[in-house]
């Protein structure tokens, strides 16, 4: 039987080696967006911090887009949704008026409203609901080692790709005019549908549902920070979609397949993107840095490495189809929560608003959907 005197040294020494751990985990980012910096450019080292920022708020805090909204369809708890909608806000606040000053440096994530997006963005709500993560939520349930995360995302960078091959047939069917709401007065308009669907969903929310819970409150100050300092530092705001698609485009390049014959992967900017190494995409960057930052919150919770769920061999069928969906509907729509609804709202795009109604009555779907496709099965 070990001594009473041998039990705080050996306890010591498990936590010195937990502090050496994490300290490792820390070296190894700062190391990463060194090498970086030193490859391609202190700003590509930055925006590999920024990812590395979104990924460990997003996975640490649990701030997320997909729970909250399947939460508040199911348990009318609005507590998920306001945090974001204060996020958007307070980016609102500067990114509008900073974009109205700087339109030839900093560009807003403004798009049209057509048929296909609308279409793309009720699809991808469902679609997000089935596997329980949006473009962010894949990535950073990815990243943590969740088994349907990880298995939805390279088909979700399928589906961005295919998705983007046909763009230009799909936005043929017709879209309205570009609407941007800029300058002060678009600022006022913002807050003001914020705090109106805002206000909407305290109405609807359940007894005792009414209120954003305190790490919501600070990882919605966090993700609008990062946000910020994304827009500045890569002149876009954040964003998803693209990135994925573009290493799907990469891969299919690798491969032999002729991108010329695609209006959008054969345009100037875009085929020189897939030529040119991943460390350049501002996109991707932040996207590894998301599946990189959740990594880290994962391994420093020693939490990496799920169990693989007892599904269904339907359940896993319906993750990857949905996966391609997510992809797919999110390049017609013009991107996922993050590039369409948090991005196209706080930089002043109608379309933002247009694509928040349809994706969520699309999760209504989704929501529903889950348990018929064998997704609620118990670990």
């Amino acid at each position: 039987m070990p001594s009473e005197a041998a039990a705080p040294r050996g306890g010591a020494l498990g936590r010195l080696g937990r502090v050496s751990e994490r300290a490792l985990l820390i070296g190894i980012a700062l190391i990463a967006a060194l090498a970086v910096a030193a490859l391609v450019g202190a700003r590509y080292g930055l925006l590999l911090l920024v990812g590395l920022g979104f990924g460990i708020t997003l996975e640490a805090l649990r701030f997320g887009f997909a729970g909250p909204w399947r939460n508040m369809i199911l348990n009318r708890d609005p507590g998920g949704l306001l945090a974001q909608l204060l996020a958007i806000g307070l980016v609102a606040v500067v990114a509008i008026p900073l974009i109205s000053a700087n339109g030839g440096e900093l560009a807003g994530a403004h798009a049209p409203v057509g048929l296909a997006m609308v279409g793309g963005a009720f699809v991808f709500g469902a679609a997000m609901q089935v596997v329980l993560g949006c473009g962010s939520g894949t990535l950073v349930n990815a990243g943590s080692g969740n088994p349907v995360g990880l298995l939805a995302l390279p088909f979700f960078a399928l589906g961005s790709f295919a998705g983007a091959w046909h763009l230009s047939w799909w936005t043929a069917l017709g879209t309205a005019p570009v609407v941007v709401l800029d300058g002060w007065g678009g600022v006022g308009l913002t807050l003001a549908g914020l705090a109106a669907v805002a206000a909407l969903l305290l109405a609807l929310a359940a007894p005792g549902c009414r209120k954003i819970p305190g790490r919501l409150w600070l990882a919605a100050v966090l993700v609008a920070a990062l946000a910020l300092v994304n827009l500045v530092v890569s002149g876009q705001p954040w964003g998803v979609v693209y990135g994925l698609g573009l290493w799907a485009a990469k891969g299919a390049a690798a491969v032999g397949v002729d991108l010329s014959a695609s209006a959008f992967w054969a345009a100037p900017g875009n085929a020189e993107r897939v030529r040119e190494t991943l460390l350049t995409d501002v996109t991707s960057l932040t996207n590894i840095g998301i599946i990189g930052g959740a990594f880290l919150v994962a391994a420093w919770r020693r939490g990496f490495g799920e169990p693989l769920p007892r599904l269904p061999a339907r359940a896993w069928a319906a993750t990857a189809v949905a996966g391609l969906l997510l992809g797919y509907s999110s390049r017609l729509a013009f991107g996922c929560n993050v590039g369409a609804f948090f991005s196209g709202v706080s930089t002043g795009s109608l379309h933002g608003w247009a694509w928040f109604v349809f994706a969520f009555a699309g999760s209504w779907l989704g929501v529903r959907l889950r348990p018929a496709l064998g997704l609620e099965g118990r670990r």
